[in-house]
């Protein structure tokens, strides 16, 4: 990872606008926000009305491929491995990536896992699940490469995810770990945040394996950057660097006890700060550390621009590639982030919507009114709450206008979690019974009968 932002730009002011994994994948390959894709929470059914990433590079003749975690698709919340969760049918829910794949929904474990091509069969991982998804991309680039035309390839990888229990890692990365006293962070409190759900509920007896489980963490860590290596090697070996762009980033941090929670999901920096490191030609730009506000929905568009590839009109984020190029341009005043409301249930009372801006962040809650301000150059660990202090006051109203017009513009109305369950449906596929959307049932029904066999839709 040092080495990619070393040999080419590295985005500081990268933010996830909606720091859980399905939200922001959905942010990231339609370059929408929350209020506009309908993927409120995880756990839903991405509509495919939406033009999307992958339908651009495959209407202009690129390869395609999607190796390892999608999480677009099943609409049960549990039940992760069983086959109509898992399995993603060739068709339209696949947002286009029409090519290679090698795909499942989501699951944590990363041992003894598997991945689906174009059956519901399921195909075992040969080895750690990064190590054999990373030997399943390289291959893919290689064959890529002996055909006439380019390729386009999202490797997803699970990790760094719990559980991070030394039995989810290899063993070779939990020894580098196993004896190192990590020290938990100045704003960890053992007070639980009373903002969390229960997801970022740290719950009885969380300290006493905190650090156990940042040693997993860190070690998950470390194996994603070799692997991230191996990626960059194949690609020099091949001598396709100048012509490839190479892009890591993430969709959320881990908050490990800081202010009061675990996981994600929530506006401080330890989980919607992300990295976002993009390598290319030198001869397209130059090495350089850059600060604008890169947000999520901001992605799509700033790379289909490198690329020389059409921006859909429905896109929401901004092209921000005259930003790599080292021109002047267009610059977001602050990335916008959403939650909708718990991590994967429908629960209300958690909404909160944020800014977050080369300096500050401000965040309030809907059940509330509860504001926050942090001065994250000053205050880095965002110990201080501004909010409260009256000097503050014009900068608070700044920042109130600002998010008042942002959500106006995207129609973000700032409901509660199960407003969308009850009554949005128009942008959404969600098959859940009499209180979900079923306008695309028809296609859904088409799509499962021609992949399932009938004793596994019997069951």
């Amino acid at each position: 990872m040092d080495q990619l932002a070393s040999q080419g730009v590295n985005f500081v002011n990268a933010t996830s606008c909606s720091p859980v994994c399905a939200p922001y994948r959905a942010s990231l390959l339609t370059g929408k926000y929350q209020s506009s894709h309908g993927l409120v929470i995880n756990e839903l059914r991405l509509s495919p009305n939406h033009k999307c990433f992958g339908h651009v590079l495959t209407d202009h003749n690129y390869q395609t491929a999607y190796i390892g975690k999608w999480h677009l698709w099943a609409n049960e919340l549990g039940n992760h491995h069983r086959v109509q969760n898992a399995f993603v049918p060739p068709g339209p829910y696949r947002l286009g990536f029409d090519g290679h794949w090698a795909g499942y929904n989501f699951n944590h474990n990363s041992y003894n896992a598997s991945y689906f091509s174009d059956t519901c069969q399921p195909i075992p991982y040969k080895d750690y699940e990064p190590d054999s998804q990373t030997e399943i991309a390289i291959q893919f680039i290689k064959d890529a490469c002996l055909k006439d035309a380019p390729f386009a390839l999202f490797l997803s990888w699970g990790p760094p995810h719990d559980p991070w229990h030394t039995e989810n890692v290899p063993a070779e990365y939990a020894d580098i770990f196993k004896d190192i006293d990590i020290p938990l962070r100045p704003n960890y409190s053992a007070e639980q945040d009373p903002h969390a759900d229960a997801w970022g509920n740290m719950g009885e007896g969380y300290a006493n394996k905190l650090k156990d489980n940042m040693r997993g963490y860190y070690a998950q860590t470390a194996n994603i950057d070799w692997n991230l290596g191996k990626i960059m090697k194949a690609i020099d070996q091949l001598g396709i660097a100048e012509d490839t762009i190479l892009v890591f980033t993430s969709d959320h941090g881990e908050m490990f006890g800081s202010h009061g929670r675990r996981a994600k999901n929530i506006f401080y920096e330890e989980s919607c700060h992300v990295p976002f490191l993009l390598s290319w030609s030198e001869e397209n730009f130059t090495k350089s550390t850059i600060d604008i506000c890169l947000n999520t929905p901001d992605i799509m568009p700033t790379i289909l621009s490198l690329m020389n590839l059409p921006i859909p009109s429905e896109v929401e984020g901004n092209d921000l590639s005259h930003s790599i190029y080292g021109r002047s341009g267009f610059e977001p005043d602050a990335a916008l982030l959403q939650s909708m409301g718990t991590t994967a249930a429908w629960q209300n009372g958690t909404e909160w919507r944020a800014l977050r801006d080369k300096r500050y962040t401000y965040a309030t809650y809907r059940k509330n009114g509860k504001e926050c301000l942090f001065n994250n150059i000053e205050d880095p660990y965002q110990l201080t709450n501004l909010a409260s202090n009256p000097s503050s006051k014009n900068q608070l109203k700044y920042y109130r206008d600002m998010l008042a017009e942002r959500m106006r513009n995207l129609n973000d109305t700032f409901e509660n979690c199960c407003w969308y369950r009850d009554h949005w449906t128009v942008d959404r596929n969600i098959i859940q019974g009499a209180k979900g959307g079923s306008h695309d049932l028809g296609v859904l029904t088409d799509i499962i009968s021609q992949h399932y066999s009938p004793d596994v839709l019997a069951k």
